[in-house]
């Protein structure tokens, strides 16, 4: 398989099946999905698309279609989406691919994929395989799971929460702010221990909006919290933003609805490839926009975890 899948060309001798996630981007699924079929056909690729209504039934799915055999396995939707397909088959021998179409496709930008629907589409399988990273943590509750993204407590978990009910019609990064203004009404800041086990890096402890952990460069559609991370280099991006004001954060909103850049003196950053976060009250940590599972929590990177397409490197 590793030998034999370098290319987009030698897809053609392997059928591919596509998990279509039909909530995404609002519904998103059943609008691009007969386009979407076409770029298979003028491909000459052989596809079967599998509609699915829960992460779990997608991971159930997955699993099956593993057990039989299949080695290209792809998920439409959003990074969330991705999410439940890596679960599913972590550790298998099967290559990877995300048709981007949910709220937030940060992952999908991490591999160079446009944001477009249709031209993610194409770029992704004209391109080639990569390792890439994925992140693993352990919740209070004994629950292990992996992401790709960017995951977090505090401020981030509440709009995650917020963005996946209320405001899950709203496109892309207004679907975050949105969300993020409506958690950050009510919200008390945190207090919240950083630890780096099997690491010189000292602890750090401060009150905070949020505490987050990266794979990616962004996340919440676009909003750059890493923007110096890669998801093959091995590490785990670490950020916190101290508490400050309610209107301070108002006045961040312009540049982030626009370039997405947060930048702020109350931003603090580290590089790691553990970390453990300590919250001095009961919260919930989120991975990919999913509600994971209670603090305290221990994140770890996985290095070249999965193989996944991504869009082909520029030509200098």
């Amino acid at each position: 398989m590793r030998d034999r899948l370098d290319s987009a060309s030698a897809f053609r001798e392997h059928s591919v099946i596509v998990f279509v996630n039909s909530a995404a981007g609002g519904g998103r699924a059943s609008v691009c999905l007969p386009r979407i079929q076409k770029v298979f056909k003028s491909l000459r690729m052989q596809a079967q698309f599998v509609m699915t209504n829960s992460a779990s039934e997608l991971e159930s799915c997955a699993q099956a279609a593993i057990s039989h055999g299949e080695q290209l396995l792809f998920a439409m939707g959003g990074d969330g989406t991705f999410q439940s397909l890596v679960n599913a088959s972590f550790g298998a021998d099967v290559v990877l691919g995300i048709l981007p179409i949910g709220g937030g496709n940060d992952f999908a930008s991490a591999l160079g994929l446009p944001s477009e629907p249709l031209e993610a589409a194409e770029a992704m399988l004209c391109g080639q395989p990569r390792y890439v990273d994925l992140v693993r943590v352990r919740t209070a509750d004994g629950r292990t799971r992996l992401y790709a993204g960017g995951g977090g407590i505090g401020l981030d978990a509440e709009a995650a929460r917020h963005a996946g009910g209320a405001y899950r019609h709203l496109p892309g990064r207004f679907r975050y702010i949105a969300a993020a203004l409506h958690a950050l009404a009510g919200y008390v800041p945190l207090g919240v221990r950083v630890d780096f086990p099997a690491s010189h890096i000292p602890s750090f402890e401060a009150k905070v909006l949020l505490a987050a952990v990266l794979n990616s460069p962004t996340y919440g559609a676009g909003v750059r919290l890493a923007p110096g991370a890669a998801v093959d280099d091995g590490l785990l991006h670490v950020v916190l933003i101290e508490e400050f004001s309610k209107f301070g954060v108002l006045t961040l909103l312009p540049r982030l609805m626009g370039s997405g850049d947060l930048r702020t003196s109350r931003v603090k950053r580290w590089r790691a490839q553990r970390v453990k976060l300590t919250t001095n009250r009961l919260c919930l940590f989120h991975g990919d926009g999913e509600i994971l599972g209670p603090t305290p929590v221990e994140i770890e990177i996985v290095p070249k975890a999965v193989r996944v397409l991504a869009s082909a490197p520029a030509v200098r």
